[in-house]
Order: C-alpha cells, then sequence, then structure tokens
C-alpha cells in the first residue's frame, strides 16, 4: 500500500515539480494514528527556496485533493534534501558513488541491518540492483530492494 501511494504521489509531483525546474528526489508516505504525512524532497541547481517549496505544495495540494489521493487528512511537507540527502533513484546512488552514506536495510546482511561507511558503486547483476558499500576496510554487497532508508552522512 505504501509503495502503491508513493508511486501515484511521484506520477502527479513529478510534472509539476520538473515546471518549477526542479527535481523530485524523494517521496515518503507515512500512515499516523489519525493522517498521513507526505514529504517531498525538491533539488536544483542552484538550490531550492522556500518559495519554490511554497509554489509546489501550493499546486500539488490541489493536485492531490481533486485526485482524492488519501483517504481522510493528511499533511503535505516540499523541502529541500538538506546535508543528509535522501538516496533511493538509481541514479542517485551512481551519482552519489564515493561519498559517505548511511544505509539501513530490512534484513541483516552478513549479521548487519545499519551500515555507515563509503558507497563505493551501484551495478545490476541477474536482474538484481546491489549496493556496494566500504565499512571499515569491508565491503557489504547489499540488495537495493532490502534497503528501507539511505542518506548521505557526515561520518567521521
Amino acid at each position: 500500500m505504501f509503495d502503491d501511494l508513493k508511486e501515484k504521489v511521484r506520477s502527479l509531483a513529478e510534472p509539476v515539480v520538473s515546471a518549477e525546474g526542479m527535481e523530485l528526489i524523494h517521496v515518503e508516505c507515512i500512515k499516523m494514528h489519525m493522517r498521513w504525512i507526505i514529504r517531498l524532497y525538491l533539488d536544483k541547481e542552484d538550490g531550492v527556496t522556500l518559495d519554490d517549496c511554497t509554489a509546489v505544495s501550493n499546486q500539488l495540494g490541489d493536485i492531490f485533493d481533486i485526485n482524492d489521493l488519501v483517504n481522510g487528512p493528511y499533511t503535505l511537507e516540499v523541502s529541500s534534501p538538506g546535508f543528509d540527502r535522501p538516496i533511493s533513484r538509481d541514479q542517485d546512488f551512481i551519482k552519489y558513488r564515493g561519498s559517505k552514506v548511511s544505509i539501513k536495510t530490512n534484513l541483516k546482511i552478513e549479521g548487519v541491518r545499519n551500515f555507515h561507511g563509503q558507497l563505493i558503486d551501484f551495478i545490476e547483476e541477474n536482474g538484481c540492483k546491489i549496493v556496494v558499500v566500504e565499512v571499515s576496510g569491508k565491503r557489504y554487497r547489499i540488495p537495493k530492494a532490502e534497503i528501507t532508508k539511505a542518506n548521505l552522512a557526515d561520518i567521521e
């Protein structure tokens, strides 16, 4: 259900965001007790401003309401990604190779569920997308499908 909602949000939001000269880099949909939280992270070459976020939010609020996006109340949050930018799209994993990242997975991989290290590579093998991360000199191969959250990080 969450993935279906995220895809619906993305398909409705991307044309609006693109028309405003920005890129939709991440969508989060969180079910709270009485309402949904829908978070969109935008980026553009010279940085996203508060006015950019407001313009997109105003347009999308109407579009989401017209398309009956969720059953019940929701809160729409539109922001820039910040220094701990979420990375979720294939092109993000490719673009940020060599960067420090924090990754959380559904299942333990070699006994680990939280990875804090350097993003080494993003590859496709036998139809499976793999994120390669180096943590303290050890390389882990993480199936992208198992990643629940990935962010750029400032790791010392």
